[in-house]
């Protein structure tokens, strides 16, 4: 796994916020990872910290909820609690902005941090973000397999084993064991077990409020935002990427063909170079 010069654990609003940092005093961009079980930061993102941290500050902190952050999430409003969360990171850290890339679960609270407080944020990258038409039609089979996880029977090696080979990659044959294994135990922290972080929305004003397409703001981002996609995600619906580039004013988007859900894992070259690309001063992506 990818180490950084330091991981520290911030106090922010009552929580606990670990976190892994390259330092230096570059510009900063944070990494947001997804939701699925046993989801962490640094296991997210292992083969991408090391090609970013050759240009950038890069933090990477684990989400409220997973991995060694304290577990609690407002379910009423969860993307805004994670946008809160982490914009509070930022203040204890002393950034007045940051890049934000967002994976997913991850993609979600980045959108929204930046509808809230887009001053606070560079640029954007948003790769299959949640909340993106979360309320028109009927979930993917994708999201099924996730938020049943630790319904029925309980978490189990095998559940895990096919949601993350059948459903966040297109090949899961070249997913590791050893990747699994580390999910898995990630997964059956006694905490998470009784409260999972990523649940069903309970509620209609809880359903509206996780559809970020449908906040007015969305159509004045000012903020320069890369959307990827995998033309293959069974998780969020691939025509999310064409409708954030329709909505968001300063949107580029890129759509890639063999590539589930997890874009940054299955393509980590082409993603280190997009990202790397859009981020620095002199991106011919970056729109005004």
């Amino acid at each position: 796994m990818t180490q950084l010069t330091s991981e520290y654990t911030v106090r922010v609003k009552g929580a606990d916020i670990f976190t892994a940092d390259s330092g230096g005093d570059r510009p900063a961009v944070v990494l947001l990872h997804g939701g699925g079980p046993g989801a962490s930061g640094l296991s997210n993102y292992s083969r991408n910290v090391d090609a970013l941290a050759r240009q950038f500050r890069v933090v990477v902190p684990d989400m409220p909820g997973y991995g060694q952050s304290s577990k609690y999430l407002d379910h009423a409003d969860p993307f805004g609690y994670l946008a809160d969360m982490v914009r509070g990171l930022l203040d204890e850290l002393g950034l007045q902005s940051a890049h934000l890339v967002g994976n997913s679960y991850g993609g979600a609270a980045a959108l929204r941090l930046t509808l809230d407080t887009p001053q606070r944020v560079g640029r954007l990258v948003l790769m299959g973000p949640g909340g993106i038409g979360t309320t028109r039609g009927l979930p993917t089979a994708g999201l099924k397999s996730l938020l049943s996880y630790y319904g029925g029977d309980g978490p189990s090696r095998e559940k895990l084993a096919d949601f993350i080979r059948t459903y966040l990659v297109y090949d899961g044959a070249a997913v590791p064991e050893d990747l699994i294994e580390l999910r898995y135990r990630a997964s059956l922290d006694p905490e998470v077990v009784a409260n999972p972080p990523l649940q069903r929305p309970s509620g209609l004003r809880t359903l509206w409020r996780m559809d970020l397409t449908r906040d007015k703001r969305i159509r004045q981002v000012p903020n320069p935002t890369l959307v990827l996609w995998g033309r293959d995600d069974k998780v969020n619906r691939p025509s999310g990427g064409p409708l954030l580039q329709r909505l968001m004013p300063n949107a580029e988007l890129v759509m890639t063909s063999h590539t589930g859900h997890w874009m940054q894992w299955e393509r980590a070259e082409l993603f280190n170079q997009l990202v790397t690309d859009f981020l620095s001063p002199a991106s011919t992506l970056a729109v005004a």
